[in-house]
Formats: C-alpha cells, sequence, structure tokens
C-alpha cells in the first residue's frame, strides 16, 4: 500500500432505497456510461497533469486503483494506492476500499454544505480503454464514497497498456500507460531562506 501526500463543485447521493437495493443486487452496484455522463461530474482541466502526476507518484500496475483529493485548483491534497483484491467486480466492496483509504488519507467534509475538494480514480487495468462492467463498479464505488467523505465526486481515469482514457469525456493520451516506467516524482521546492526577511524572522526568534 503506498499513500502519498501534497501541502495542504457533486454527484447525486444515494436515497436510502438506493443503498438497500444495491445491497441486494450486484448489478445495480454499476453505472453505465451514459449514467455516469448524466451525473454531472466536474470536468477535469488538465487531465494530462493529473493523470502524470499520480503516475509518478504511485507508479500503478494492472489491479491497482489510485484516489486522489484535489482542491479547488486541482493541486493534489492527498492520495493513497491499493492493489485490488482477485475478486468479482462489485461496487459495494469498491466503494468500501475507496471509502477506508480516503479516511485513512484526509478528513471528511460532511459538515460542509457544498463539497469543494474533489475525489478522482485512476485504476491500471489490463485490456484497453473501452468501458467494462468493472469500470461500471469503480464509478458506483467511488460515486458512493465520495457521498459518504463529503467530498465531489470526480473523474474515472483507466491507465492501460493503451494509454489513459477519462471514461465519460473523450479525452486520453498514450503516456503514461500501464507499462510506462516510472517517473521520478518531482516534490515541491523548498522554502527561499536568505534575505532581508529572513534576518529579521531569525533575529525576532533569537529574542
Amino acid at each position: 500500500m503506498t499513500f502519498g501526500f501534497a501541502p495542504s463543485p457533486a454527484a447525486g447521493t444515494s436515497t436510502p432505497a438506493d443503498l438497500y437495493a444495491a445491497s441486494v443486487n450486484p448489478v445495480a452496484r454499476i453505472l453505465e456510461p451514459a449514467e455516469w455522463a448524466a451525473a454531472g461530474i466536474p470536468l477535469l482541466r488538465n487531465p494530462r497533469d493529473v493523470v502524470g502526476g499520480l503516475h509518478a507518484r504511485h507508479r500503478p500496475r494492472p489491479a491497482t486503483a489510485v484516489v486522489a483529493v484535489l482542491d479547488p485548483d486541482e493541486r493534489l491534497l492527498a492520495s493513497a494506492s491499493f492493489v485490488r483484491r482477485p475478486a468479482p467486480a462489485d461496487g459495494w466492496m469498491f466503494r468500501n476500499a475507496l471509502l477506508a483509504q480516503l479516511r485513512r488519507v484526509i478528513p471528511h467534509d460532511l459538515r460542509r454544505r457544498t463539497p469543494v475538494r474533489t475525489a478522482v480514480l485512476l485504476y491500471c487495468r489490463d485490456g484497453d480503454g473501452r468501458w467494462t462492467e468493472e469500470d461500471g463498479a469503480w464509478m458506483w464505488g467511488l460515486r458512493d464514497a465520495c457521498t459518504l467523505h463529503g467530498l465531489r465526486c470526480g473523474a474515472y481515469i483507466t491507465l492501460t497498456r493503451d494509454g489513459w482514457q477519462v471514461l465519460g469525456e473523450g479525452r486520453g493520451g498514450r503516456r503514461p500507460h500501464a507499462d510506462s516506467p516510472a517517473e521520478p516524482f518531482a516534490a515541491p521546492p523548498p522554502p527561499r531562506t536568505g534575505g532581508a526577511a529572513s534576518e529579521v524572522l531569525r533575529r525576532a526568534a533569537a529574542r
């Protein structure tokens, strides 16, 4: 398991009836592409940068999910990666796994009336970039995990050997892909030191 941190508007929520139906019917725990497109998922302004940053930070391989939380300016606040267990695709189980990771890396926003932070999911898998039922289960899981953590539901991105694809948007690229070599992660530059301001602060601290 890998965690990544960076320095520090929502999809429809599930009703109790929806949750009960999902709990007894695995088929209900999948979102079709049309349902996802109609949910009002906010578009990423620069998906290439988001994908490249997450790939460099987590270096995913097939069956690896990377969930990330972005601020309103699409700066990375927190992220976590984990390997999917070998079991049938189930949106309920995916929801629980994503929610567990979100709770570990960032506080919830349930006290806010309107979510301001957005969660996106990058899933590296075999096959091509076309939608699969497994993708539909991840979409369902991401949407509900965001609802339960007070976040906006953001983009769902697949990473395959063909490249990356933002499902429901038709945007993608060839690099990075599932076999791409790990790129070095560029950490933010350290604060500047020296100069008159630093000297004033140093003297104040010495008093």
